[in-house]
């Protein structure tokens, strides 16, 4: 008789341990899959908040790449002496100064864009310091025409930076 229990517990027993299982199983997917779709849909309603304000953080450093460009920054920022390097560091200030504007914006951007970007302002400053170190340069107009022959014989380093921005912002669409 003691056998006959033993397999009566075992007949209950198992069953029933196959069927909690089952329902362990089925509970944990459930959860899973609902703590997923709540991501899902937490995500989705971030980036309807955040979409507006990446977009606004590449519109402005677009601005800023447009405005070290080194044609437009020369137009924009007039010698106010004949001293090259008054004018020089005039247009670094004036280059900086933007820069230190639009720091902000790095949080919206990619870690790609944003070094790309900081790549281009480097790049222009060290355009208007070479400029400013050959020998013909001697005076801020001079400075001025040797930045802007030196942009019709190549592209400004902004202009890789600005295709970089149009590129990642086509690719959020």
């Amino acid at each position: 008789m003691n056998l006959d229990s033993i397999i009566n517990l075992f007949l209950y027993t198992i069953p029933a341990l196959v069927t909690g299982m089952i329902a362990f199983y089925f509970f944990k997917e459930h959860t899973k899959n609902e703590d997923g779709r709540r991501r899902f849909l937490l995500k989705k309603e971030m980036q309807v908040n955040s979409l507006p304000l990446r977009l606004q953080a590449y519109e402005r450093m677009t601005l800023f790449l447009e405005r070290i460009t080194p044609s437009k920054l020369l137009i924009r920022v007039q010698p106010m002496s004949d001293n090259k390097g008054d004018y020089e560091m005039l247009l670094i200030n004036n280059i900086e100064q933007e820069f230190e504007h639009n720091l902000s914006q790095q949080i919206y951007i990619s870690d790609e864009c944003w070094s790309i970007i900081t790549a281009a302002k480097n790049a222009t400053i060290q355009m208007v310091r070479k400029a400013s170190m050959l020998e013909k340069t001697d005076t801020a107009d001079k400075l001025r025409e040797v930045v802007l022959s030196e942009m019709m014989e190549k592209r400004a380093p902004s202009d890789a930076a600005l295709s970089f921005i149009k590129e990642e912002v086509s690719d959020m669409w």
